[in-house]
C-alpha cells in the first residue's frame, strides 16, 4: 500500500485537498473563457470524463466578466488561471473562483498583492503558486549549488523558486496554499517535488508540463507522475497533452488507478494479439473501451484473443471475454460462463458488465 504524504488540507469549494482526502484529477479548458458557452460545453464534457477541479485562463478583462455565468454552471470548482494583472485576480475573486493560480512574485507593487491576498483570505479561497523550470530567475539558478548535476540544480532552482512565492503570502499570514513544480524533464520534476516534500507541508499538484502529444504525453506523465504517486508524494494531477482535454482526464484516472489510488472508471485488460488469435480483437477492445467511458464503477473487464489463453491470463478479471473460430467465450473470475457468437459478444459482454455493476450497487450514470 502506498502510505500518503500527510499535508495540511485545503478546500476548492466541495473538494478537499491534501489531508485524508484521494487524489483529485484536474484539467484546463483550451477554449476563450469569454466564450461562456464553448467553455461551458467543455467543462460539462469534462466532468462526465471524470474531471473534479477545472482550470481556465484568465488573461483580459472580458474573461473575468465571463466567470460568474461559468462558474454558475459548472458542476466542479473552478480555478483562475492569473499572471501579472492584480485586477484580474480581484474580478476572479469577486466572480466567486474558488481558487486562484496565481505567483504573487509577478505582481510588482507590494500593496497589490496585500489586496488580493486580503480579498482571497477572507474568502477562503486557496492560491496555487509554482516554479516551472522554464522561467527560473537567474537568482534562483545562482543559489542552487553548482556541483550537483544539471537537473538535480535546476529542481533546486524551483523549489528555492516556490518558497519565494510561499514567504510571500506567509509574511502576509495566509496559508490556504497549494504548490506545483512542473518541467517538461521527468527527472526534474521528480526531484523538485521530493526537495520539498521534505521541507513542507502544503498539498501538491502534480504534472509534467508540456508533456507532448498523446503516446509521447501519456508516457512521460505516466513515468514522472506514477514514481512521485508511489513515494506518496501528490494530492492532484494533471496530465499536459497536446490533445483534448479529454484525454488528459483518462490519462490522469489510468495512472491513479493502475496504482490503486483511485478506482473510479472500469480498467480494461486486454491481450497485445498473436498468431493464435480468432477475432479482430483490437477493434474489440477499442469498442468495449468507448463503451465503458461514461460507466463509473470499480470493475475489471478483460477482451483476450483465444481460448487458450483468455480465462487463465486474465483470471483476476470480474469478466471477460476470449474468441475462437466465429464464437467467443464469456467468463467470470477465469471460469467459463458461456459460448458466444462473435457477432453478440460484445453486446453479450456489456449486458452482463451492467448487471454486475448494478448488483455491486455501484454508480453507473
Amino acid at each position: 500500500m502506498i502510505q500518503r504524504r500527510k499535508t495540511r488540507s485545503i478546500k476548492y469549494g466541495t473538494v478537499t485537498l491534501g489531508g485524508d482526502a484521494p487524489v483529485t484529477v484536474q484539467s484546463m479548458t483550451n477554449t476563450r473563457t469569454d466564450d461562456v458557452h464553448a467553455t461551458v460545453c467543455q467543462i460539462m464534457e469534462l466532468y462526465d470524463a471524470g474531471c473534479e477541479i477545472i482550470r481556465v485562463a484568465v488573461p483580459d478583462m472580458f474573461a473575468a466578466k465571463a466567470l460568474p455565468s461559468i462558474i454558475s454552471q459548472s458542476p466542479m470548482p473552478v480555478i483562475a488561471d492569473i499572471h501579472f494583472d492584480y485586477r484580474l485576480a480581484l474580478a476572479s475573486i469577486e466572480a466567486g473562483i474558488h481558487g486562484l493560480r496565481l505567483n504573487p512574485g509577478n505582481i510588482k507593487k507590494p500593496e497589490h498583492i496585500k489586496t488580493v491576498v486580503i480579498e482571497a483570505k477572507s474568502r477562503n479561497i486557496p492560491i496555487r503558486i509554482g516554479a516551472n523550470a522554464g522561467s527560473l530567475s537567474k537568482e534562483w539558478l545562482e543559489n542552487t549549488d553548482h556541483s550537483l548535476p544539471h537537473t538535480e540544480r535546476i529542481a533546486q532552482a524551483m523549489v528555492s523558486g516556490a518558497f519565494s512565492q510561499i514567504n510571500i503570502l506567509q509574511d502576509l499570514d495566509f496559508f490556504d496554499i497549494v504548490v506545483s513544480l512542473k518541467s517538461s524533464d521527468v527527472w526534474t520534476t521528480i526531484h523538485a517535488y521530493r526537495q520539498m516534500a521534505k521541507q513542507c507541508d502544503y498539498p501538491f499538484h502534480l504534472g509534467i508540463t508540456e508533456a507532448g502529444p498523446l503516446v509521447q504525453g501519456t508516457v512521460k506523465s505516466s513515468i514522472g507522475l506514477g514514481m512521485l504517486l508511489a513515494d506518496g508524494i501528490g494530492d492532484t494531477v494533471r496530465v499536459s497533452l497536446t490533445d483534448t482535454p479529454v484525454k488528459e482526464v483518462q490519462v490522469a484516472h489510468m495512472i491513479l488507478r493502475s496504482l490503486g489510488l483511485r478506482k473510479v472508471f472500469p480498467e480494461i485488460v486486454s491481450c497485445p494479439t498473436c498468431g493464435r488469435t480468432r477475432i479482430p480483437v483490437i477493434p474489440i477492445a477499442r469498442e468495449v473501451e468507448e463503451k465503458l467511458s461514461q460507466i463509473r464503477a470499480d470493475i475489471t473487464v478483460a477482451v483476450m484473443g483465444c481460448e487458450v489463453n483468455g480465462p487463465g491470463e486474465a483470471r483476476e478479471a470480474d469478466i471477460g471475454i476470449a474468441g475462437g473460430d466465429g464464437f467467443g467465450i464469456l467468463f467470470k473470475k477465469g471460469k467459463i460462463v458461456e459460448r458466444v457468437p462473435e457477432a453478440q459478444l460484445v453486446d453479450r459482454l456489456l449486458f452482463e458488465i451492467k448487471q454486475m455493476i448494478q448488483l455491486k450497487g455501484d454508480n453507473n450514470p
